[in-house]
């Protein structure tokens, strides 16, 4: 009988699981552990040889069959693009493709020269392509002398031309250190063979130029989080193809400062953020990297001289569960965390997560069976519910991603897993997830800690408002394809759903490239009990005077959104986005707004007083006593190019309906209130509007905003100060969540989203006859007729929650 052990028994053990990823076993995390007799009698060039074939495994893949399809149809694409890429190679003074100048005429680090340092680095991946279809069967150029010999002649023309020991390095540094430094050693591995030594050498001799001991020398700057693996993958496959077993051990000893949590930065945080570029959430990008390149170098050194040993390399699975998943939904990556690269051409939130996915399956076979199990589950769920751009068809993977996925997906003994009905809140990085059966969403915020957006390399000129608040989601029947059919390019940048903006013109890239500006509110964050959630965001608007007041409360069926304090001197219009659905290029989906359906004509506009709206096959939203609501259907036409300087100019049109609620120029203390339904029927929105009972709003303005909702023991409050709202007293400016449950008991969640609040008094006037369990900070709690909790210091807890247990009577 099979006992199925945790991953840290497991890896306490030194068992073959940890072995499996090249992660620590018991014997050699704690010290220098004797290496198996057959690695000790092994020379050293033979184990460089063998890291050589593993990697080429690594990279190349194992296990398929190269006339089955989707295999077939890739190999055939590949060596169709090999062949055009051998085809159209002219070296020449400057370039070794005619579209491909590296050469800088005025070599410094401004945009222009970022272009000629680019081309470069498309000319090493170029080469790496062909190298590739040499080396892969079925591609209709596998061994082909000519192809290689190609490859060879592009390698010395650009070592002879631009990447060598006497060049000074211009534009983007990324291009110099990362990019071209793995495509290079990739593509050397490769050809290996057929490379002399001189050659080799030569190679070797450039990446230590633009790739030195140096980069790795201080966790700082651009070398930490995921460009740190990056920078430590390029010197570790240096270190390979140049038989130096220093360089190897330096790069593996530089990995070191990745692994522990930060509580700054760069890097994972306890709470499952990641955060690159010091204030930008990025699992979905950077994050995602990390984890791939991590994930290889495990696999490649296990076993080895090298073998990553450090202990904190362990915690390194825990980011699966904690930081990666909650991110993804159905197959598809959220927004919210993937920076600039939203704005990229030919890629999408699905896109995004086709490589992560067959980075956990790897990932997999060094965690403990249960886990392995759970998240081979979980991503087979992915794979399977993802209508709209599937993994194994899309086209983006590679043929290692795609191998391990398909064995995954015809894995019988695999039983898919659903969606997780769940709660999280990433206090570290002003977001938040809401999954429930049959729909998901993920909430974008800013404080003076993260930035409103990332604008960079001409990329997300436009993405000023993705941190004011903006709420997306996901629901049954028309959902997975809403922030991927060209949505980025055709959207109002103005009108993100769940925003509240001011109208002011910006520029692009307001604020300046890679400036990541930030507002200067503190209170940001939220709190919950994994079921249901309170968040909150102290707002001001981007390079504007605006300022809101914005609650969100996560309930089974529904996020109830309020807004107060909405004040600006902008001059300029103010509106809260209830929502602005993309219905795609053709779309007429059915709008009714108390009941009435409207026009379906392009361009229909109409304000009316409103209590609920029904948007087929997408959402209900309900107005609880009414709103002055505003509705436009229109068709906005947009190019890549617009949000992206490497974009196409191509038009794309697509159609939207959007609702708001418009604030006027320059408010003073304005508010809303409203309720988001996803994938709810018109029937259930409808009856949702005639329940007035359901919701009670505690309080709306610029000291509290709260709500109650009975039936589902709910209680949340959002206290800008310290006040009262319904029940609930707090004597500073807290987050406080109450969930009453059906077994007498209830959970109070508490955060400090200020990082201000050095002590608490929190009184609930609802009689309670004991306390089941207490976070260490609550320093004292008296029952009775009502309950009141004395806390500690909160500030230290960065926005944490505080939880306690108690059972009412």
């Amino acid at each position: 009988m099979t006992t199925a052990w945790s991953r840290r028994a497991l890896l306490a053990t030194g068992g073959g699981a940890a072995l499996a990823l090249g992660l620590p076993t018991a014997a050699s995390a704690t010290g220098s552990a004797a290496l198996p007799a057959s690695a000790a009698s092994t020379t050293a060039a033979d184990e460089f040889a063998a890291l050589r074939a593993k990697w080429r495994d690594l990279y190349l893949g194992t296990g398929f069959s190269p006339t089955a399809e989707p295999f077939k149809s890739k190999l055939a694409d590949l060596g169709a693009q090999a062949s055009g890429f051998h085809s159209t190679m002219a070296p020449a003074r400057g370039s070794l493709w005619p579209d491909l100048v590296h050469l800088d005429p005025e070599p410094d680090t401004d945009t222009e020269s970022f272009n000629f340092s680019a081309n470069m680095n498309t000319g090493y991946n170029r080469l790496r392509t062909m190298a590739e279809a040499y080396s892969q069967p079925g591609t209709g150029v596998t061994g082909d002398t000519g192809l290689r010999d190609a490859v060879i002649t592009g390698l010395d023309h650009l070592y002879a031309d631009v990447f060598n020991e006497s060049t000074a390095r211009y534009g983007n540094w990324w291009n110099w250190q990362i990019g071209a430094p793995q495509a290079l050693m990739d593509t050397c591995v490769l050809l290996y063979d057929a490379l002399s030594d001189v050659q080799r050498a030569n190679y070797c001799n450039a990446v230590d130029k633009f790739l030195p001991d140096s980069a790795v020398g201080s966790y700082t700057g651009t070398s930490t989080g995921a460009n740190r693996v990056d920078l430590c993958r390029g010197m570790i496959l240096r270190g390979i193809v140049g038989a130096d077993a220093a360089k190897v051990a330096l790069a593996v000893d530089a990995l070191s400062p990745v692994f522990p949590y930060v509580t700054t930065g760069d890097g994972f945080y306890p709470d499952g953020s990641f955060v690159q570029h010091t204030s930008i959430p990025y699992i979905g990008g950077y994050g995602a990297v990390l984890n791939d390149g991590l994930g290889r170098l495990f696999a490649l050194l296990r076993g080895s001289t090298w073998e990553i040993t450090d202990p904190g390399s362990r915690q390194f699975l825990d980011t699966i569960d904690a930081a990666i998943a909650p991110f993804i939904y159905d197959g598809l990556m959220m927004d919210n965390v993937s920076g600039r690269g939203i704005t990229r051409v030919g890629a999408s939130d699905h896109t995004r997560a086709h490589g992560v996915m067959a980075s956990i399956v790897l990932l997999g076979m060094g965690a403990g069976p249960e886990e392995n199990a759970r998240w081979r589950a979980m991503v087979k769920g992915w794979l399977q519910r993802d209508y709209y751009a599937p993994a194994l068809k899309a086209g983006s993977l590679s043929l290692v991603n795609t191998a391990r996925l398909q064995t995954l997906l015809d894995d019988t003994t695999v039983t898919a897993s659903p969606e997780p009905a769940a709660h999280r809140v990433f206090h570290n990085m002003d977001r938040a997830t809401h999954r429930r059966r049959g729909w998901g969403a993920g909430l974008s915020m800013a404080s003076d800690r993260i930035a409103h957006y990332e604008f960079g390399n001409g990329e997300n000129k436009r993405g000023w408002h993705t941190g004011a608040g903006w709420l997306q989601w996901w629901g049954d029947g028309a959902g997975l394809e809403q922030y991927s059919d060209a949505y980025w390019p055709t959207v109002d940048p103005y009108r993100l759903p769940g925003i509240t903006v001011s109208r002011k013109k910006l520029a692009d890239g307001q604020g300046g490239a890679w400036a990541n500006p930030k507002p200067g509110t503190k209170w940001v964050g939220g709190t919950g009990d994994g079921e249901f959630g309170t968040s909150g965001q102290h707002f001001q608007g981007l390079a504007s005077t605006m300022h809101a007041r914005k609650s969100w409360f996560w309930l089974d069926d529904c996020v109830v959104c309020l807004g107060s304090g909405i004040t600006s001197a902008d001059g300029a219009a103010v509106e809260t986005v209830i929502d602005n659905r993309c219905l795609g290029a053709s779309g007429t989906q059915r709008l009714l707004l108390d009941g009435v359906a409207q026009p379906a004509t392009q361009g229909w506009t109409t304000t009316r007083t409103t209590t609920w709206a029904h948007l087929d096959r997408h959402a209900g939203y309900v107005f609880p006593g009414g709103t002055e609501l505003h509705a436009l259907r229109e068709e906005r036409t947009g190019s890549w190019k617009d949000i992206n300087d490497g974009g196409t100019a191509t038009p794309n049109t697509r159609r939207y309906v959007t609702l708001w609620k418009d604030h006027g120029t320059d408010p003073a203390d304005s508010s809303y209130a409203y309720i988001l339904m996803p994938g709810a029927s018109s029937k259930r929105t409808a009856d949702r509007a005639a329940d007035t009972g359901w919701l009670q709003i505690l309080a709306n303005d610029a000291g509290r905003t709260g709500i109650r909702v009975p039936s589902l023991g709910f209680t949340g409050v959002n206290f800008w100060a310290a006040g009262t709202a319904g029940k609930v007293t707090a004597s500073a400016p807290v987050c406080v969540q109450i969930h009453e449950k059906r077994d007498g008991t209830a959970t109070i969640s508490v955060s400090d989203p200020s990082r201000t609040v050095t002590g608490l008094t929190l009184t609930w006037k609802r009689p309670v006859k004991s306390v089941l369990s207490k976070a260490e900070t609550v320093t004292g709690v008296q029952t009775g007729s009502s309950v009141t909790m004395t806390f500690g210091d909160l500030s230290r807890s960065r926005g944490a929650t505080h939880t306690v247990r108690v059972r009412v009577r």
